[in-house]
């Protein structure tokens, strides 16, 4: 049947012809003539791992990011409420004003020059070593680079790797976790926590952002004030040209005297 439908279709020449004419074509047609081919024949296909993924459906989930973490210490008589932990140096860092808050005098020279992201260089004012960091029950000695730097409110201090080392530290990025280890003892940290509560500070800051802005609009207002007294004074000051000849003119003439014509006497003729 199928031998007779090919024989049936013409083109110059019929089509079973010209298939034998082609080789490849010609093996494939006695193949399947002679049931050696099967239409319905499994092959298996390599897939990648991606494609291995999503039809499985293995795929990790896509978790938020958790923010910084941020520990409450304290070092001498002042308490930080969020110290930044940061993996990505080997030092520990405290601005200047930090170090004068806490009543240290002075610092180790150092000649050591940090790079920060932007390829710039800065040289640290000095190294206050074997400085008391206590957090919760446990206490840490570290050592913190000090340089001159504008403080921020959320990160006062910033802790690095030694520290972090130094207390054993095993941060749990998924969780949100970070553990200190002291010998047998252990304290967790939990950011979603730690993040929660207000600061203390809020109140200050809103007293200053209402100030600036009273002060701001008071010296806008002289501004205005000022403003209108100077176009007064050029608009009173400034007069046509015409004008200012009119007022010369009319001076002039104010300024002469007018003086009455002469008369004339003449001799009557006598009758």
């Amino acid at each position: 049947m199928f031998l007779e439908v090919f024989q049936k279709l013409q083109i110059n020449i019929p089509f079973a012809e010209a298939l034998e004419q082609m080789p490849l074509y010609a093996k494939f047609l006695k193949e399947l003539m002679t049931k050696k081919r099967n239409w319905r024949e499994k092959e298996n296909v390599v897939l990648t791992e991606e494609c291995s993924a999503i039809i499985q459906k293995k795929l990790s989930q896509k978790m938020k990011d958790h923010g910084s973490f941020q520990i409450p210490c304290i070092i001498g008589d002042i308490s930080i409420e969020k110290a930044l932990c940061d993996l990505g140096a080997s030092i520990n860092l405290m601005s200047l004003a930090m170090m004068k808050r806490m009543r240290i005098e002075e610092a180790k020279p150092t000649r050591m020059a940090l790079q920060l992201a932007d390829r710039t260089l800065k040289f640290p004012l000095g190294v206050v070593e074997d400085l008391l960091v206590k957090v919760g029950e446990f206490i840490f000695p570290d050592d913190f680079v000090v340089l001159d730097m504008e403080e921020e409110a959320n990160a006062l201090i910033i802790i690095r790797r030694p520290f972090l080392v130094t207390s054993g530290a095993i941060i749990d990025v998924q969780k949100g976790e970070l553990v200190l280890r002291l010998h047998e003892e252990k304290m967790v940290f939990n950011i979603f926590t730690a993040m929660s509560y207000p600061k203390e500070s809020i109140g200050e800051f809103m007293m200053v952002d209402t100030m600036a802005k009273l002060v701001q609009g008071v010296l806008e207002e002289d501004q205005c004030e000022e403003a209108m007294e100077q176009d007064q004074q050029t608009s009173c000051g400034e007069l046509p040209q015409e004008i200012i000849e009119g007022s010369i003119m009319l001076d002039k003439a104010n300024k002469e005297k007018v003086e009455a014509p002469k008369l004339e006497l003449k001799t009557l003729p006598q009758a």
